[in-house]
């Protein structure tokens, strides 16, 4: 149910949704529902939304939000985001209250990973 004024739903764009799918499948154990070619949801125990076919991606350059996920284990959750075809954008680097990186997902948009340690 959801809860008022809690972020309910996730959008992000994607230059290539089977590569984002394929993905966030891999990473996150992402589960995906296709609504034609241009969309697809997505859901996991903790979060839903949406990847939108778009030429043009997310990414803070261009001052696009960050998403950021939380990693019980950093350095094994970049080696898990290389594996699965996301590039790095920025390394692994300390910031007050812990570490973090980011990186772009295949389909071209910008997230982040932190951890506390």
């Amino acid at each position: 149910m959801p809860t008022h004024h809690d972020i309910n739903y996730l959008e992000f764009p994607s230059t290539n949704l089977n590569a984002s799918k394929a993905f966030f499948q891999s990473v996150f154990n992402w589960r995906f529902t296709d609504y034609g070619n241009e969309y697809t949801a997505f859901s996991n125990d903790a979060m839903a939304g949406g990847i939108y076919f778009s030429t043009i991606t997310s990414n803070t350059d261009n001052g696009a939000a960050l998403l950021v996920f939380y990693s019980e284990n950093l350095d094994q959750s970049r080696a898990v985001v290389v594996k699965a075809g996301g590039t790095i954008k920025q390394d692994i680097f300390s910031f007050p209250g812990g570490r973090r990186f980011h990186f772009t997902d295949p389909g071209g948009s910008e997230f982040a990973i932190w951890s506390e340690s």
